[in-house]
């Protein structure tokens, strides 16, 4: 990892221009550094802005003014002085108007059209297709196509210069958008393993029923034919999305969705059978009330560890009344609030109180040192 602030790298690194190596450098940097992190968000969120600035012409009326500007200024010899341009403020204003204008034309025409971008793909098996087209050892997939494997077919595809995906058999692919501001996949079927290096929030994949937010790790991704999704994450954290609805999935976690519904809530994987069939009917079957005796919140809590905090702790703010009361009480016994975090603040759902739990809570949850050890491995 870099030993000083790599500020310097951030326009290299935002037009893919650093070697692999550097990149991932680069990325480690800033997942471990708040300072660079905070310079590069704004950097990001200058170049969104720029993309976003409408393409016009400038304004046929500033040319005669700027002509006549410059044909009433003297010829100078080679021998003369330098002497400041006297041009009057207004003609000053619409100099500066006509290259801001230009440079932002530029500036869009480079990203928006001189650029054709797209992501190197590697077939590892079979005959994975591009389109209707076959692909040899290598293929190029750009913005808006479809990457298929039949039955025997496995690719790889190089997210960039921030990660690799693989996809297995029987997966259907589409590059929806490569910037320096965002990465994004649509998996319409089957499955896909991910290994991504770069800063969090950067890499993103559309499902039928979420969108998953890559916040520096590795995880493998499915959706069957009904648009169902199960998100298994191996290194570092995702975050599952649909609307206002989220779920964060640490390291040995997982997270089911559902078309119309969105993410589950997140269980790690050593959970106990009960505990995970129960929450499945918490989550997607709530009104189910014929198979089991006992309600499944009642498992839940108890069958719940103090590392099932992380699970608890999305269903604060996913039930409701007495049952939100009774989760707060298991959470507490489990893993005690620290200090200004209170029962009534929590029921509440403050969130400075439980963005404070969730902060002590996550000692629990995964091992952020061995993580980065093997982050920087990938």
């Amino acid at each position: 990892m870099f030993t000083t602030h790599v500020t310097r790298k951030f326009s290299a690194y935002c037009h893919d221009e650093l070697s692999p190596e550097e990149s991932r450098r680069v990325a480690e940097h800033l997942i471990g550094c708040t300072r660079c992190r905070m310079e590069f968000e704004e950097i990001k969120l200058g170049v969104k802005w720029a993309e976003q600035l409408p393409r016009m012409p400038a304004p046929d009326s500033l040319s005669p003014e700027i002509e006549a500007a410059f044909k009433d200024q003297p010829v100078r010899n080679a021998i003369s002085p330098r002497r400041p341009w006297p041009l009057e403020p207004r003609f000053a204003i619409a100099a500066s108007l006509v290259l801001f204008l230009i440079g932002g034309v530029l500036f869009l025409r480079f990203f928006r059209n001189e650029v054709q971008p797209s992501w190197e793909v590697a077939r590892l098996e079979g005959a994975p297709r591009i389109g209707t087209t076959r692909i040899g050892d290598k293929g190029k997939l750009s913005v808006g196509q479809w990457l298929e494997t039949d039955d025997s077919s496995r690719a790889k595809i190089d997210v960039a210069s921030i990660g690799q995906v693989e996809i297995d058999p029987n997966t259907r692919v589409r590059l929806v958008a490569t910037q320096p501001t965002e990465h994004r996949l649509e998996l319409a079927r089957g499955r896909m393993s991910a290994r991504v290096w770069a800063p969090p929030r950067l890499f993103f994949v559309n499902t039928p029923s979420a969108v998953a937010e890559d916040l520096g790790c590795a995880y493998t991704l499915e959706v069957d034919d009904d648009g169902n999704s199960l998100l298994r994450v191996t290194l570092g954290w995702v975050s599952l999305q649909l609307k206002d609805r989220e779920s964060i999935v640490p390291a040995g976690a997982a997270c089911a969705t559902r078309p119309g519904i969105g993410p589950g809530t997140p269980y790690f994987e050593d959970a106990s059978e009960f505990f995970r069939r129960a929450l499945t009917k918490l989550d997607f079957e709530p009104n189910d009330t014929q198979s089991s005796m006992i309600p499944a919140l009642d498992i839940v809590l108890h069958d719940a560890r103090p590392r099932d905090t992380l699970t608890l702790w999305h269903l604060l703010s996913r039930v409701n009344g007495n049952d939100r009361a009774r989760v707060y009480e298991r959470m507490a016994a489990l893993v005690p609030p620290p200090d200004g975090v209170n029962r009534e603040g929590v029921l509440a759902l403050n969130q400075h109180m439980l963005d404070a739990w969730k902060d002590k809570l996550e000692s629990t949850w995964s091992d952020y040192p061995s993580s980065m050890k093997i982050l920087k491995k990938l």
